[in-house]
């Protein structure tokens, strides 16, 4: 890993504000994109990159390794995501007219899946897998440690997700993007 951030993040344990805040500039944009993903809007995004950037600060002196720094500040992100998910447990509520207009039609469709949908229908840890490995180029070994699972829970996560997307997706679609 690059020493620079290995000297920062080895600042920033033993208290140095401002290194702890370098090392955020630089892992601000792959923090968002992470954030983003999971709470699919900028406001909920934002909101959970703050709580995780507390937690990190707040617990910075217990951070064992400090080549690890962005694996453990992404595992604090997830986990502020999934609860911030949890609390929030959002329901879409549709307006009167559409309602109205889907009971009137006689009209049934086939359902129509892109991927970010299909991503949205996987459980989380299947998501977190499929996001870290194909979108951020992330190795197994990372992903697991960021998780905190075994590297063979992620392959195991990545093949039932892939599974899935599959069948949600259709062949054709799959083929283009995860092959």
């Amino acid at each position: 890993m690059n020493n620079k951030k290995e000297h920062l993040a080895f600042k920033a344990i033993h208290g140095d504000k401002l290194a702890f805040e370098e090392l955020l500039k630089g892992e601000g944009e792959k923090l968002y994109k992470i954030a983003f993903l999971h709470m699919q809007n900028k406001e909920d995004t934002l909101d959970v990159l703050q709580e995780a950037t507390c937690k990190a600060y707040l617990a910075i002196g217990q951070l064992k390794e400090p080549a690890y720094f962005s694996t453990w500040l992404i595992k604090i992100l997830i986990r502020s995501a999934y609860k911030e998910l949890e609390q929030k447990k959002k329901l879409i509520t549709l307006p009167e007219e559409t309602i109205t207009y889907i009971l009137e039609s006689n009209q049934v469709e086939e359902p129509t899946f892109d991927l970010t949908e299909s991503l949205a229908t996987l459980k989380p840890e299947y998501k977190n897998a499929i996001l870290l490995f194909y979108y951020y180029d992330l190795p197994i070994r990372t992903i697991a440690a960021s998780m905190g699972k075994p590297s063979s829970t992620i392959k195991t996560y990545l093949r039932r997700a892939k599974l899935e997307l599959k069948q949600k997706l259709g062949d054709d679609y799959y083929a283009q993007r995860f092959t």
